[in-house]
């Protein structure tokens, strides 16, 4: 179900119809807001066209950052998991040696005990 949300943004109003919860899309035209008029009040030579795009290009900047992050973390996350697997598999195999290093203990000693009884 869409949300139709009305926002003001440095004295313009605007209808969003999203289907993220109201709460949300308020809190993005707040912060939109608050942006957009810190960089106005920090010089008149900012008009709200000006201030929109500069807000613009710091959201771009930030999202590319993300998702370069997020990549990272990816590939970290599928090298974990490649070195967990990799180890659980060295782990497996040394537990089947223990278990054959121990059958062949038993062995061997069943044979000392043999050529004791001898």
């Amino acid at each position: 179900m869409k949300n139709k949300v009305r926002l003001n943004v440095c004295g313009t109003d605007y209808y969003i119809a999203s289907e993220d919860d109201e709460s949300y899309i308020r809190a993005i035209g707040d912060d939109v807001d608050a942006r957009m008029n810190a960089m106005m009040e920090g010089s008149d030579r900012v008009s709200t066209t000006m201030a929109a795009v500069l807000c613009a290009l710091s959201y771009a900047d930030e999202c590319k950052k993300a998702s370069a992050t997020a990549d990272s973390l990816r590939r970290q996350i599928k090298t974990y998991i490649e070195e967990s697997e990799r180890s659980r598999l060295e782990a497996e195999e040394a537990r089947r040696e223990i278990e054959r290093l121990r059958r062949e203990l038993q062995g061997v000693r069943l044979h000392l005990a043999e050529l004791e009884d001898r």
